[in-house]
């Protein structure tokens, strides 16, 4: 790994070109003031069916008014799953379930089930009234999802609304699958925002202005449990290009962390660009590592007002990591890391290390900032 170091006056905005869009398949999102293109393989070959009873009901829309050649009808739901994939490598499933802007004819909010894997490999909708929310209703989903596409029951299920724990947790465990509350669901959070202005907002029964049945927790900060503790920490930058050398050694070098798949998220950074992150030192850098491994970390924030870091971890989890004495200097450079964020969409990385001075890391998380799905 490339020298860490940090100097504001080097940062530079990324140069983010996107791919020609395939048509009905191009997912936008806008963190911040950088566009991303989200696309998935041959997303152009999804199947649609007709509206089911809920989707019918809610809008009274007659059946003829549909056409089989509309692969885009707010209406409809999807259950896909691309050709060229290998279903036993379907492992893990990012899951939404949750109440929709769209009303039926009782006056009722919808209720959808979103399903897809990190890859978009997978990619299954259903509407539900709101009448048959549990989990009972949600392990039978589960079940006809692995049954409809030929796909084995997934090892985990992560989720990013605390609010629906209870329930996902139930429905999981049933089946014998691990459930993960975690924010690092991108590719759901990506689609949702896609799907609000493809799908929702064109539905018949769409509310404008409606809020979100169960919005995200932002909770106040905890003090941070004493075995994640480190001992020293640095604003730090590594070029893009270095970047992308500690996430594709993480499983050749068995270090600890995370990637994200930037070519899936479209996201195309220049090689010299330089990438915000969080080095942090520890005498006992690999049981550091491997505990953080296991908390799902969404996010790394720095709070000027407080004068401190905050850590985002699983879906409602937020630890005062470290702080420091708020001086000009020190508040300046808090800022340039956080302006240095949002230039780059808000990607940056936390990197555990036995020394600040090291080559080496012992785990590396790549982040990325995204706001809040608007449903």
């Amino acid at each position: 790994m490339a020298t860490l170091s940090f100097n504001s006056t080097r940062i530079k905005s990324p140069s983010l070109q996107s791919q020609k869009p395939i048509p009905k398949s191009h997912f936008y999102t806008k963190p911040n003031n950088v566009s991303f293109l989200f696309s998935s393989k041959n997303h152009q070959h999804l199947h649609h069916s007709k509206p089911n009873s809920v989707s019918e009901s809610s809008v009274s829309v007659p059946e003829e008014a549909f056409d089989d050649s509309e692969v885009d009808d707010p209406t409809s739901e999807l259950s896909y799953l691309d050709p060229d994939t290998d279903p036993a490598s379907v492992t893990e499933w990012e899951l939404d379930f949750c109440s929709r802007p769209i009303l039926d004819i009782r006056g009722k909010k919808i209720w959808e089930l979103v399903v897809c894997d990190s890859s978009l490999s997978l990619q299954y909708t259903k509407y539900f009234p709101n009448n048959v929310i549990n989990s009972i209703t949600l392990k039978d989903a589960i079940v006809t999802i692995s049954e409809d596409l030929g796909v084995p029951l997934p090892e985990k299920v992560r989720f990013f609304r605390s609010q629906m724990q209870t329930i996902i947790t139930k429905s999981c465990k049933e089946l014998g699958i691990k459930p993960v509350p975690s924010k690092r669901c991108l590719s759901l959070l990506l689609w949702l925002e896609e799907r609000y202005e493809s799908i929702y907002m064109r539905h018949p029964g769409f509310q404008k202005g409606s809020k979100p049945l169960l919005a995200l927790d932002n909770p106040f900060p905890m003090e941070l449990p004493e075995n994640l503790f480190g001992e020293k920490w640095a604003f730090v930058q590594l070029p893009f290009s270095a970047v992308r050398e500690e996430i594709s050694s993480l499983d050749e070098r068995f270090v600890f962390g995370a990637g994200l798949d930037l070519d899936l998220l479209g996201i195309e950074v220049d090689d010299s660009t330089l990438i915000p992150g969080l080095a942090v030192a520890s005498s006992r850098a690999k049981p550091l590592a491997a505990w953080m491994n296991g908390l799902e970390v969404c996010s790394v924030e720095a709070d000027t007002g407080r004068g401190c870091l905050l850590l985002s971890v699983g879906i409602s989890t937020r630890y005062v990591y470290a702080t420091y004495k708020k001086t000009p200097t020190t508040t300046s450079e808090a800022e340039a890391w956080e302006a240095a964020k949002k230039a780059c969409g808000g990607l940056h990385f936390l990197a555990i290390q036995e020394d600040l001075d090291s080559d080496d890391c012992v785990g590396f998380w790549l982040l990325l900032d995204l706001p809040p799905p608007p449903v």
